[in-house]
């Protein structure tokens, strides 16, 4: 078949346009595009970091100033919260307004910020507008400097959270959790740290880090490279010089190697190619790369904002983002430009009741057309043809995070910057000096690793600690092909222990809203059963057995989809059965029926789906 005819255009222009007439087209492109990325493989395509083991060292801490000073304790909790991110923040600060205050907040990590906490690589900047982005605006009154702040500021808004809600006297960090057991006697959960300490907590919560647990690539070798090598979310200055905003000195002489395009890499890659000697970027799969239009806050604009204008912006625009059944939102960024450029095209094929025909067809073409868009926009800026096409990307819109950036696609107009495909021709392996590819090997003195964060491994695997819950009932074993949760929070026989994050849960752009309404969800359960004096809570077995049945039906109704995307994170890379991955076992619909579904359990307040042991 012949391809699209290309014609010169803006890079800057948002709307697409070629209206696109040969879908079969574009389906075999798309098709062979993602074939040759299939790795038989699946998980195995990354490698984990684990705490202990020969890849342990690209986990240290870069940011602790020392060892953990505190000694060894022994105390009794209501609950025990375990990660000092947003989701550890936002439980704190639930249970403090529900006046739960027995608390303590643990993580591996020296302070609060979670994922920005240890995200501190060079660029780095939140990629869903930072109005709807960051949590608790109205409360703290604080307003970010850019319509995208940088990660520092984002560490340092969550360090001022911290502080004005008295989170630190209640935090202990540089400690992880080896163990956890039920005692039904007691009612209570023991929990055991490396440095000793033994918690006893009637209730527990743990996330475990979505975005905190690096991954390596599956390639040998890279413990025999004899240069320096670090993983993106492990950055280390004092290597390259410089920090969050750039500056990178000390690469002037060094010859860079990248492995990686995702989200990370995009961000990164602009500032090691403005300084290293040379760069090479070896990619699987491209990214979307769309505009990211950033701007300074306009204060008048966010001063005068009405009272309660921060859960109403983050709710309108989850729903647009995620529903294409409505275009009511004030954000106008590349995840709305989407979405309501679907929705146009929706209406102009069957006006506001399309038929499911005229619906599908509508959303495949404008994605296609979308994408167009973006591929033009990649032969506008990049200037050498060979780069540009292996810069395209071709798959549907979120079979991978989209990225934002107006500096990615230049940085490979530079000389000193080159990119390897190795969709067909994988990196074979790792040598003392270099990366070798079919039969070249590329010499370098750095490789950073920009290859994201452990999903496709069991819950227990990448939280580093097993659960022994009610007669003997290893958590390992029962997750281990796949979460059983009611609601994604609490999972038979294992009484008052709450699961957070991606874990049966739903799919949102915007996972700073997901996790406010968690936190809502679990200090309301919380405080209800110890205001009625419930001893342990837990999924009847019908709940949990009906919310697992829902969960498959919704990854039956995304099979097809997931099957025809390329590989990537969104779909266990490729394996679509591996039920392993939380970001493969959720529900598929828009986020906010699912927040109306906690919402109206919550009102109902009857804990219906709950044993309650009084």
């Amino acid at each position: 078949m012949t391809a699209p005819e290309k014609t010169e255009r803006d890079p800057h222009l948002w709307v697409p346009q070629r209206k696109v007439e040969d879908l079969e087209w574009f389906r075999e492109k798309y098709a062979a595009e993602r074939d040759k990325r299939l790795p038989n493989t699946g998980t195995a395509t990354f490698q984990a970091v684990d705490f202990e083991g020969k890849f342990a060292s690209f986990d240290s801490d870069p940011h602790a100033a020392g060892p953990r000073a505190q000694a060894p304790m022994t105390e009794e909790l209501d609950v025990l919260i375990i990660g000092a991110g947003f989701m550890g923040m936002s439980a704190g600060i639930e249970l403090d307004k529900r006046g739960v205050s027995n608390y303590k907040i643990l993580d591996v990590a020296s302070d609060f910020g979670g994922t920005w906490y240890w995200n501190r690589y060079p660029g780095v900047r939140c990629d869903v507008e930072s109005y709807v982005y960051l949590p608790f605006l109205e409360e703290t009154g604080y307003m970010p400097t850019e319509r995208y702040v940088r990660g520092s500021e984002i560490f340092a808004y969550c360090r001022q959270i911290a502080d004005q809600f008295d989170l630190y006297d209640r935090a202990l960090f540089q400690t992880r959790v080896t163990g956890m057991e039920w005692d039904q006697d007691t009612a209570r959960w023991t929990v055991r740290t490396d440095a000793g300490d033994v918690f006893l907590a009637r209730f527990v919560s743990t996330q475990s880090g979505q975005f905190s647990r690096p991954q390596l690539p599956g390639i040998p070798g890279i413990e025999k490279f004899r240069g320096a090598g670090f993983h993106t979310s492990r950055w280390d200055y004092d290597y390259t010089g410089g920090d969050i905003t750039g500056g990178l000195h000390k690469l002037r002489d060094k010859r860079v190697a990248v492995i990686g395009t995702g989200a990370t890499g995009v961000q990164a890659i602009p500032q090691l190619a403005e300084y290293a000697k040379s760069v090479v970027v070896f990619q699987r799969t491209p990214s979307q790369i769309a505009p990211r239009e950033n701007a300074a806050t306009d204060t008048e604009w966010f001063r005068n904002l009405p009272e309660g204008w921060h859960r109403e912006r983050r709710a309108t625009f989850d729903k647009c983002a995620m529903d294409r059944a409505t275009a009511d939102c004030e954000v106008d960024d590349g995840w709305i430009k989407f979405a309501k450029f679907q929705m146009n095209a929706i209406y102009e094929a069957g006006g506001t009741e399309p038929t499911l025909e005229q619906f599908m067809d509508a959303m495949e073409r404008s994605d296609y057309e979308w994408n167009e868009m973006l591929r033009d926009r990649v032969d506008a800026i990049v200037t050498d043809p060979d780069k540009a096409e292996k810069l395209k990307s071709y798959y549907r819109t979120m079979c991978k995070r989209p990225g934002f950036s107006d500096d990615f696609l230049p940085a490979f107009n530079k000389e000193s910057v080159d990119i390897v495909d190795t969709s067909e021709t994988p990196i074979d392996r790792i040598t003392e000096t270099g990366i070798v590819v079919g039969d070249r090997e590329y010499e370098v003195d750095l490789i950073v690793y920009a290859t994201g964060f452990q999903q496709g491994r069991t819950w227990t695997d990448k939280a580093g600690y097993d659960v022994l819950g009610r007669n003997g009932n290893r958590l390992s074993k029962k997750f281990a092909e796949g979460v059983s949760t009611f609601h994604g929070f609490l999972s038979r026989d294992f009484p008052n222990l709450f699961f957070l994050g991606f874990v049966q849960s739903t799919q949102v752009s915007n996972i700073a809203n997901l996790i406010d309404h968690q936190a809502r969800h679990m200090t309301y359960m919380i405080s209800k059963a110890v205001d009625e004096g419930m001893r342990a809570i837990e999924p009847t077995p019908e709940a949990e057995a009906g919310w697992n049945e829902t969960i498959l039906e919704h990854a039956e109704m995304r099979r097809d989809w997931n099957t025809t995307c390329t590989p990537g994170q969104y779909n266990n890379e490729g394996r679509v059965d591996d039920k392993r991955s939380t970001l493969v076992g959720g529900l598929y619909g828009p986020g906010y029926e699912y927040f109306d579904l906690l919402r109206k359990w919550r009102e109902d307040d009857t804990f219906d789906g709950i044993a309650v042991t009084r």
